[in-house]
């Protein structure tokens, strides 16, 4: 049903729980794809044996990277991208797959509904503790417990796990790798979703995945993604989603045009301007991103790509 593609950075144990609970709680078959940055704790010979089909780099190439290379060998109508240290609850797909097929158009965002062990004061997340580290992963309660608290779905929002149209995802170009290694890119692919003429960003109250949060988001240098968003598109993050995305009721017409921010945008963008935008956080992060692409030769340097479907016949 979903070419499910999943990053990783040396998080072997997450990644082997995530894999497990798609193979034993969706509902549907689904191609799962993975790409391997670094694999130094052995993350690579544990996909090498597998046979999940993947793609790998010497060094860390952060999700925007990572994401767009590894779903280039997506062959499903629908994509879902997926976090390596997220645990799919029981029939999280099915709620996804009910919520797609009742729309008109399939230009549209889905997103599942995360549980996390702690509050970060997010609103669209539920707490439960399930487990903080691999080793301490209660399923049972995750089981007993992750379909309570039930909550009305949410339209003009965005989270992870991202189902979309695979055509679609490709027509915008994925996640923009000016944003890289990663931060605000969710944000901008929302915006990127809107100038393409997608007014529907559906959060799925049926679809639970459980996530330990910020595995690896916690050991990267965080690029400034406020400023490139706003510098990119002339509005802050917060302004589009208070003033556009939460707004949207499919009737007002008004809201059809292109997002335009307010003076505190402006000032923003004024202020930016002044500085080292937009290279230095690539600079900072990594002093050439790219490297990890390719071998000392210059020859591209994946991993064999026509490993077997683990789902074929």
């Amino acid at each position: 049903m979903f070419s499910i593609v999943i990053p990783t950075w040396n998080n072997l144990e997450y990644l082997k729980l995530c894999i497990d609970s798609i193979r034993r709680h969706s509902m549907y078959d689904h191609e799962i794809l993975i790409h391997v940055n670094e694999g130094s704790d052995g993350t690579l010979e544990w996909v090498k044996k597998s046979g999940l089909k993947f793609t790998y780099s010497e060094r860390n190439l952060g999700v925007c990277l990572s994401t767009n290379i590894i779903s280039a060998l997506a062959s499903r109508d629908w994509l879902l991208y997926l976090n390596d240290d997220m645990i799919c609850c029981p029939g999280w797909d099915a709620a996804l797959v009910t919520a797609a097929e009742s729309k008109k158009t399939d230009l549209a965002l889905f997103f599942s509904r995360l549980i996390e062990p702690m509050d970060t004061g997010n609103p669209l997340v539920l707490v439960d503790n399930f487990g903080q580290k691999p080793e301490e992963f209660d399923e049972g309660r995750m089981l007993e417990r992750y379909d309570k608290n039930k909550k009305a779905d949410m339209w003009g929002m965005g989270s992870q796990p991202t189902l979309v149209r695979r055509k679609w995802w490709h027509a915008v170009g994925g996640y923009s790798i000016e944003f890289s290694p990663g931060m605000s890119s969710d944000d901008d692919l929302l915006m990127k979703f809107w100038v393409l003429g997608c007014r529907d960003y559906h959060l799925i109250d049926a679809s639970r995945v459980y996530h330990f949060a910020c595995r690896s988001t916690g050991r990267v240098r965080r690029n400034r993604g406020g400023r490139a968003f706003v510098m990119k598109w002339g509005i802050t993050q917060a302004s589009f989603k208070k003033d556009y995305l939460r707004k949207w009721n499919g009737e007002n017409a008004g809201l059809q045009s292109f997002p335009a921010g307010g003076t505190k945008s402006k000032l923003k963008r004024l202020a930016y301007s002044m500085s080292g935008y937009p290279l230095d956080d690539l600079r900072l992060w990594d002093a050439s991103p790219g490297k990890g692409l390719t071998t000392e030769d210059g020859t591209p340097h994946f991993a064999r790509t026509d490993v077997p479907d683990q789902n074929d016949p």
